[in-house]
C-alpha cells in the first residue's frame, strides 16, 4: 500500500520503533526525516536482549498481530540479509505461574512442551521453541542504514512545534519514554529498569528465559560474539547507573543456569528503561496543530513489535 501523494513526515525517536516506522514509511513512498537526540541515557532499544517475545506489554489481539507480522518479517530477514544481525536461535521458556500469558507462542512451527525432567525445581511447565535472536548492536545499524534515504536531524525536542521548520505534513511519535514529554496523555509510560551484563560467547547458541526465577529474573541470550545475561525489572526505577551487587547476583544466576558461562569475561554491561504503560499507544492525538499519530509504551516489546507496528502507523497514515 503506497502512500496517497507522497507524505512528508516526521518521525521523533530512532530507536527500534522510530527506525522502523521510517523503512516502513520510505517504503511506501514517503518523504522521511528522523529527529532524535544522539544518545540519550533513556535510550533503551540499544540494550535489548533480543529474543522475539512480547514481553512487558499488554497481550491484546491487536498487540499479537503486530508481534506475528515483525516475527515473519524478522525470520525473513534472518534467512536473507546476515549483515543484519538476526538468527533463529533455540531456545527454553520457563513459567512458574498459572497466569503467564504464553498466547503469543501458539501455533509456533517449532513449539514443544518441555518434559518434566527438562524443567528447573519449582517450574509448573516450560516450552522449547526457535524464535529469531536479535543483536542490536548489529540490527539498529542495520535498520538506519536500510533508512538511509531518510534525512537524520540530531535535535532535542521539548514541543512539537520544534519540528515544523521540516514541513510535515504529519508527525509520529515514537520517542519511548519521553513521549509523554511532547504530547498530553492519561497514561504516561514508566520506566521498568532493566539490567544487563554481556560476556565473551564461548560457543553457545541456545537461549533461555525465566522471568519469574526464585532467586530473580534470569535470562541467558547468545547472540553472535557475546552472551546477554539478565536481568532485573524495577518499575518505577529511574536510574541509567550500573549497580555492582545486582551485576553480581545477575551473574551467579546465569552461571547457575548455563556453567559453560564461568570464567568468560565482561565484554560490556548497560542499563535500558522498559517505556511502559497499561497499553501501547498508537493511534492519531487529537488537539495538535499538525496531524499526529502517537507510536510508543511498547515496554519490553519494542523489538518483537516494531514490524508490526510500523504497518499500523503507514495505514493509518494512508487512510487518512
Amino acid at each position: 500500500m503506497s502512500m496517497p501523494n507522497p507524505l512528508r513526515v516526521n518521525i521523533i525517536g530512532a530507536g527500534v520503533i522510530g527506525l522502523s516506522i521510517a523503512c516502513e514509511l520510505l517504503d511506501r513512498g514517503a518523504t522521511v526525516t528522523v529527529i532524535s537526540d544522539a544518545a540519550h541515557p533513556y535510550d533503551c532499544s540499544p540494550l535489548a536482549g533480543a529474543v522475539w517475545f512480547p514481553y512487558g506489554v499488554s497481550l491484546d489481539p491487536e498487540v499479537l498481530a503486530w508481534s506475528w507480522v515483525t516475527r515473519e518479517r524478522l525470520e525473513y530477514v534472518a534467512h536473507h540479509d546476515p549483515a543484519a544481525g538476526v538468527a533463529i536461535r533455540d531456545g527454553r521458556y520457563i513459567i512458574r505461574d498459572d497466569s503467564t500469558d504464553v498466547s503469543w507462542a501458539v501455533g509456533l512451527p517449532s513449539y514443544r512442551e518441555l518434559d518434566l525432567a527438562e524443567l528447573p525445581d519449582g517450574a509448573l511447565r516450560g516450552f522449547t521453541a526457535a524464535l529469531p535472536v536479535v543483536d542490536m548492536s548489529r540490527y539498529l545499524p542495520w535498520l538506519r542504514n536500510r533508512a538511509g534515504s531518510a534525512h537524520f536531524v540530531n535535535r532535542h525536542i521539548t514541543t512539537l512545534s520544534d519540528t515544523e521548520c521540516f514541513h510535515p505534513d504529519a508527525v509520529v511519535v515514537a520517542a519511548g519514554i519521553r513521549s509523554a514529554e511532547l504530547i498530553a496523555d492519561e497514561a504516561p509510560p514508566k520506566p521498568v529498569r532493566g539490567q544487563v551484563v554481556r560476556l565473551r560467547n564461548p560457543g553457545l547458541t541456545d537461549w533461555y528465559v525465566d522471568e519469574l526465577a526464585p532467586d530473580g529474573m534470569t535470562y541467558v541470550i547468545p547472540r553472535f560474539d557475546d552472551v546477554v545475561c539478565g536481568g532485573t525489572a524495577l518499575a518505577g526505577d529511574w536510574s541509567t547507573e550500573i549497580d555492582t551487587a545486582t551485576e553480581a547476583a545477575i551473574l551467579r544466576r546465569a552461571i547457575a543456569r548455563v556453567p559453560a558461562l564461568a570464567g568468560q569475561p565482561v565484554v560490556s554491561r548497560g542499563v535500558g528503561l522498559r517505556p511502559t504503560r497499561p497499553s501501547v499507544r498508537c493511534g492519531w492525538v487529537d488537539g495538535q496543530r499538525l496531524p499526529t499519530l502517537a507510536c510508543y509504551g511498547h515496554g519490553g516489546a519494542g523489538v518483537s513489535l516494531s514490524w508490526g507496528s510500523a504497518e499500523a502507523v503507514a495505514r493509518a497514515l494512508a487512510a487518512r
